[in-house]
């Protein structure tokens, strides 16, 4: 791994969310990892954080919901940055997402999904080992 780059990861929440507490606490993980880390707020669109990760040429993107949505919302996401032909960000979700949609989500080309209670340096670590090798 190139050590002089540093891993830029968009986080985001997409929908009508509006908690970002868990997304704030992992952006400042991230952060403190030594990772580049641009937080694009509340209500964000799936058009919106795509154009964020094109904008600044992100390694990772990590998608936090809360609202239940992200069956639709991830979908969007993956497809709107497979029509701008972008195949190498890592794209990682995390919130209250049931487990039968765990195996759905990664069928779509999410790497990882991050529940309530995951330990923020497993995250961390994550990131750090999949967006070094995209």
């Amino acid at each position: 791994m190139n050590t002089s780059k540093k891993i830029r990861v968009v986080v985001a929440k997409p929908g009508l969310d509006g908690h970002d507490r868990g997304a704030k606490i992992i952006a400042r993980a991230l952060r403190d990892a030594g990772m580049e880390v641009i937080y694009t707020g509340l209500h964000q669109t799936p058009e919106q954080i795509v154009e964020t990760v094109i904008q600044e040429d992100a390694d990772a993107v990590g998608l936090s919901i809360l609202s239940g949505a992200h069956m639709t919302l991830v979908p969007r996401i993956v497809d709107l940055l497979r029509e701008q032909e972008i195949d190498d960000v890592l794209v990682t979700v995390g919130g209250t997402i049931p487990a039968d949609d765990i195996p759905e989500l990664k069928k779509l080309g999410v790497a990882e999904v991050f529940t309530p209670g995951a330990p923020t340096q497993d995250i961390v670590d994550f990131m750090r080992a999949g967006a070094s090798r995209n």
